[in-house]
């Protein structure tokens, strides 16, 4: 369940005084390319980890001997902790460049997945969850950012496609992962995959990425009081969704939660707009292509990790298919988003990023219509078509307003402008989920009732 983030659901290099050593017209080298692959890597690992540790919630819960209503915080910690240091990525690629971000990044990510693996009790797992959660979530804005940072325009569309097809895919495959892992080895192992390649990507890219000075001035200037407002606004929003479909959207403990977000960040956005070192730079906000992206990016927030959230559910408790099944079956999806992005990059090219991206989500919105229409006996065959269109509609979706928000940005605001584009994008999704929820809850009143009304008059 990624608000995903999860699912469900992504910021770098550049700052004001820092300038590229890519010149625009110069085609990028080897190390580059390779520099990009691991960081796509490491962002893959980030996204993986929610939807495997999903998948195997129980296992973990019988391990350590999690109440029922606790489980659930070893995601809600985790993405908590994501959404925070989404933001913050362009402050910190500020203060230690792209180079060292991502390695402090990737190797931080790395050493939690091996606490977690490790952890005894709740508490324990609880602590390098966070820490694994807020490591990733600069990972994720990173790769976008350096999409347009380390490429010259030419190539845009390619590193997109790339970035794009990691970061939808890793959520798709997520379920056959975690559900082969938990039946084949042990729930430790959801976390010691990271191992491998967190070790690689920590250990090449310091030597593979530009080299500039870091800035450490940036985070002694830190406002921390703004930085304390954001932290607890974006933690409020987040929880106070989880709950919502529960407990009421407004009942006292969830209406105060969202009310505290709210003005969270109000307060946020007036003291930032007056700050001479704010903690996320809002500049790109006055243009409207990058505020017209951003809503584009919340839009799919809502659709793609709503549906990535809502199809296992059906498949597990209506369908009764494991979690290796369930996964097998949204396989689908993924295969579809991987020959759809070289076909997103050519008619982004040929048609222009805004027709594309209307056409993606038409296509998106008829794969949606498509399920509606499916019979509650749904299952491989039946669901085959709908997750085709939704799976080249997501491409579609994605890429384009991707390039609207920071293809013609100054290279000083990409990095801040790709943690605000792909937290729209998180809190798109978690916003979609908790509406998903609040029906689900909602309707099992009314069937419950019907059903009691069934049996009564004996007709079961």
């Amino acid at each position: 369940m990624s608000a995903p983030d999860d699912l469900r659901a992504i910021a770098p290099f550049a700052a004001a005084d820092v300038a590229t050593d890519i010149a625009p017209d110069v085609a990028p080298d080897i190390a580059t390319w390779a520099a990009f692959l691991l960081m796509c890597l490491g962002m893959f690992m980030a996204i993986l980890d929610i939807q495997v540790v999903a998948t195997s919630l129980p296992t973990i819960q019988r391990a350590l001997g999690i109440s029922q209503d606790a489980m659930s915080w070893i995601q809600t910690a985790y993405l908590i902790a994501e959404v925070i240091a989404i933001p913050l990525t362009g402050l910190l690629t500020r203060a230690l460049t792209l180079r060292w971000l991502f390695a402090c990044g990737v190797s931080l990510f790395t050493l939690a997945s091996i606490g977690c693996a490790f952890s005894q009790d709740f508490a324990t797992l609880l602590m390098f969850r966070v820490i694994q959660g807020f490591s990733g979530g600069v990972l994720i804005p990173a790769v976008f950012s350096a999409a347009f940072l380390l490429f010259p325009p030419r190539l845009y569309g390619v590193a997109k496609a790339i970035g794009g097809v990691v970061a939808v895919f890793a959520p798709t495959i997520g379920p056959v992962v975690g559900g082969y892992i938990t039946e084949t080895w042990s729930w430790p192992w959801l976390f010691l995959i990271n191992v491998i390649p967190g070790l690689t990507a920590a250990t090449a890219t310091p030597f593979l990425l530009p080299r500039h000075k870091t800035n450490l001035r940036e985070l002694r200037q830190l406002d921390l009081g703004t930085l304390a407002v954001m932290a607890l606004a974006l933690a409020s929003l987040e929880i106070g969704l989880k709950q919502a479909p529960q407990r009421g959207w407004l009942s006292l403990s969830c209406a105060g939660l969202l009310f505290a977000s709210v003005i969270g960040l109000f307060v946020f956005l007036r003291r930032t707009s007056r700050a001479k070192h704010p903690v996320l730079r809002l500049e790109a906000l006055k243009r409207r292509s990058f505020a017209v992206a951003c809503a584009l990016s919340f839009c799919l927030g809502v659709g793609l990790f709503g549906s990535v959230y809502l199809m296992p559910v059906f498949l597990g408790f209506v369908r009764r298919h494991d979690a290796f099944e369930i996964g097998t079956i949204m396989l689908v999806t993924g295969l579809a988003q991987l020959a759809a992005a070289p076909v997103a990059a050519i008619l982004e090219k040929r048609i222009g990023p805004l027709r594309l991206t209307a056409l993606g989500f038409a296509l998106f919105a008829f794969g949606l219509a498509l399920s509606y229409f499916e019979p509650r006996t749904a299952d491989f065959d039946e669901m085959f078509w709908p997750q085709i269109v939704r799976g080249i509609a997501i491409m579609f979706c994605l890429l384009p307003p991707m390039h609207i928000a920071l293809g013609d940005l100054p290279e000083s605001e990409v990095a801040d402008a790709s943690g605000m584009f792909n937290l729209m994008r998180n809190l798109g999704g978690a916003i979609g989920i908790a509406l998903i929820d609040t029906i689900l809850y909602g309707r099992s009143v009314v069937y419950g009732e019907a059903l009691r009304l069934r049996l009564l008059a004996g007709d079961l």
